[in-house]
């Protein structure tokens, strides 16, 4: 799979257009643009929020992912205009399978402080576990996703290529796994929390400044936190979908069925990230972190000052 124009057996589909054999279809330039526009529009208020909310960590998460996506997008615009240039179709692939791995990153550390402030006793792990475990298998996923992307992207050998895909599909697979087993920690905890169930017993004397309020006394889900685990969940479960489908999609092949199929691809990996960028803009995880802590505060100086 080297740089540029291929030599390929090319095609038309019903409407006249030239199929571009790397995809098996001919990308959509309509879809390109929107999407470009979407997530680059998305992007900038997440920049924005970002500062505003001192939440420095989203920087190189969400709006890290963002950006590669606007790149991806871009690269399927540059295949719409050049269907045999082999060059945009690596480069969409490496950007749009790389880049939700920041965004999933940042629901680690969104669930990790959500955790600290609600109370980490319902929870098997404490707030600091969440972030360094499943950032670090974040972070594992990323460099084996992106070394078979790398390989694949620059070998023209079928099996070195073969070779490259597979150790992208590991990628992928170790990174459903990580997203099960935190999607498994996040309804235990949410479901012990409501049903006041914890792991571990209050120790007033061990509360630290960061776990104060959630641990000292269980209160009912509202306001900032309550608005903030409906994007959290909505987010994980987008993502959760994109995954199978990138599962999939490259079990089957690069010639396979599925990743031939733009409509796949646009619903299952498009609109699945796009969602979970848009949403964590509604329920933005440094606004409502602030906010909550925020209103802690408001209800417990008075206390300590009477």
């Amino acid at each position: 799979m080297s740089s540029g124009d291929v030599d390929y057996n090319s095609d038309h589909d019903a409407a006249g257009h030239l199929i571009s054999p790397a995809y098996g279809y001919l990308p959509t330039e309509s879809v390109n643009l929107v999407f470009i526009a979407l997530f680059a529009l998305c992007t900038a208020v997440h920049f924005v929020q970002a500062l505003r909310s001192r939440a420095w960590w989203l920087l190189p998460t969400v709006v890290l992912a963002g950006c590669g996506e606007v790149l991806g997008w871009i690269a399927r615009e540059w295949s719409h205009d050049q269907p045999l240039n082999s060059n945009p179709f690596l480069m969409q692939t490496v950007a749009l399978i790389l880049s939700p791995t920041p965004l999933i990153g940042a629901l680690f550390i969104t669930f990790g402080r959500m955790a600290a402030r609600l109370g980490d006793r319902y929870s098997r792990l404490s707030p600091r576990l969440y972030s360094r475990i499943f950032l670090t298998c974040d972070i594992v996923a990323l460099f084996i996703q992106a070394a078979g992307g790398g390989i694949a992207a620059s070998t023209d050998d079928v099996n070195t290529g073969r070779l490259g895909s597979n150790i992208m599909l590991a990628g992928i697979v170790f990174q459903l796994v990580s997203l099960t087993v935190f999607s498994t920690l996040l309804v235990e905890y949410f479901m012990r929390r409501h049903q006041d169930r914890p792991f571990r017993k209050e120790n007033l004397s061990e509360l630290e400044d960061s776990t104060f309020i959630g641990s000292f006394k269980r209160q009912s889900l509202q306001g900032p936190m309550k608005r903030l685990r409906v994007g959290l969940c909505i987010g994980t479960a987008l993502l959760y979908i994109r995954a199978i489908y990138r599962t999939v999609e490259l079990a089957d092949g690069w010639t396979g069925k599925v990743i031939q199929t733009q409509s796949l691809f646009i619903v299952f990996d498009g609109i699945m990230v796009l969602g979970t960028v848009l949403t964590l803009n509604v329920c933005h995880p440094g606004q409502l972190l602030k906010a909550q802590d925020s209103e802690l505060l408001d209800g417990v100086l008075p206390a300590y000052k009477a």
